[in-house]
């Protein structure tokens, strides 16, 4: 089956393609503002906006009023454009909220730029991008199938990245003839019906008290450049410790990616069928008590690593009903005892007297539920 992979490795640009970089994402954000201004303005006169092809056409208008667009890469001026349609167009069937003004404050920086004779390459410890030529790269595996596109981002920390979009063959894997049903939780990230458990990790909670500290002395610099009468974008002192601060979240973001991967491929490898409760984490982050927790597990991201992997290599994600009472049935019997408070970790069947540890019993009730509602549908 084809599929699109990304593939994202850190790069090491020279000054002079530090500045490239820093030019081509400041002519695609003007771009995309000044079409984006314009669309706005005729869907408020004749109720309808602008088109790809139209605003494309206008481009070519531009570069000779704006010089300096001849500079940068014209295919990444064209993919901002190609941004702004999409953007539009996911607007009007109500999928997401209306485009609106990119800013140079933004955390991350980036422009996506097109595959086109061969402009973009793996050239050994290397990659060839249009405009930059060759790039230093820290290669840390092989780009496997045909490239399509590239993002290059600056992060926070002052880092650079590219993310390669391949289309590549990929062949289902081999079947276990194995289902597992997984309870998340907090204090456990995940419960599994064969009765073992996977600790939560709490990546931001082990970093807090450093982040808190350096976020102090962020919040003490920025007052001093103010009382100073110094712009915070040129204020030294508050951008270095800034990108200090980045360079942390950046750390427990990529411990927490790392976990989440080997998690949910070693589950995609090992089991055919994956039975998950369809949870309402928007839903639960608006209770503040758990809000910080409950984003610290990123059980969305986790979700979505493994439907898209079960979907790659041919296996099964079925998706029970979050009403679902996995906590309140006995998996021995069936028989279903009430709700009980979160205090509870473990209770006695008053059925058959088959003694429960809360967890392991909803993951084997989900995975029962799962099965059944895999062989209804």
């Amino acid at each position: 089956m084809l599929v699109k992979k990304a593939y994202k490795f850190r790069i090491y640009p020279s000054k002079e393609q530090e500045t490239l970089i820093a030019k081509t994402i400041g002519c695609s954000r003007f771009v995309f503002n000044r079409f984006l201004g314009q669309w706005n303005d005729t869907y408020q006169e004749t109720g309808k906006g602008l088109t790809y092809s139209s605003c494309s056409s206008q481009l070519t208008q531009l570069k000779k009023e704006f010089v300096w667009l001849k500079e940068v890469d014209s295919i990444a001026l064209q993919s901002s454009l190609k941004n702004l349609a999409d953007s539009y167009t996911r607007f009007f069937k109500k999928q997401n909220k209306a485009p609106r003004f990119k800013s140079k404050k933004n955390q991350v920086q980036s422009y996506t730029t097109k595959e086109t004779n061969h402009n973009i390459a793996i050239v050994n410890s290397k990659i060839k991008l249009p405009k930059l030529g060759l790039v230093r790269l820290a290669k840390s595996r092989e780009v496997e199938g045909r490239i399509l596109n590239a993002t290059v981002r600056r992060n926070p920390s002052g880092k650079f990245f590219v993310s390669i979009l391949v289309e590549t063959d990929v062949q289902p894997l081999k079947k276990t003839d194995s289902s597992i049903g997984i309870d998340l939780g907090i204090t456990d990230f995940a419960v599994f019906s064969d009765g073992h458990k996977m600790d939560n990790h709490t990546f931001t909670a082990k970093m807090e008290k450093k982040l808190r500290r350096e976020q102090r002395k962020l919040s003490r610099r920025a007052l001093q450049a103010k009382n100073k009468g110094i712009h915070l974008f040129d204020a030294q002192n508050y951008q270095k410790q800034k990108r200090k601060v980045a360079r942390l979240h950046e750390r427990v973001r990529n411990q927490r990616d790392d976990f989440l991967n080997k998690l949910s491929t070693d589950i995609i490898k090992n089991h055919d069928m994956i039975c998950l409760e369809d949870l309402n984490t928007k839903g639960m982050l608006r209770n503040h008590k758990l809000a910080k927790s409950i984003s610290d597990v990123s059980w969305s991201a986790f979700v979505s690593k493994l439907e898209y992997k079960a979907k790659w290599y041919g296996k099964t994600i079925v998706k029970i009903s979050r009403w679902f009472p996995s906590s309140q049935i006995c998996s021995e019997c069936g028989h279903q005892e009430g709700k009980k408070s979160l205090e509870i970790r473990d209770w006695t069947c008053s059925i058959c007297h088959k003694h429960h540890d809360r967890d392991i019993n909803a993951s084997q009730n989900i995975l029962a539920e799962g099965v059944r509602t895999f062989h209804m549908a």
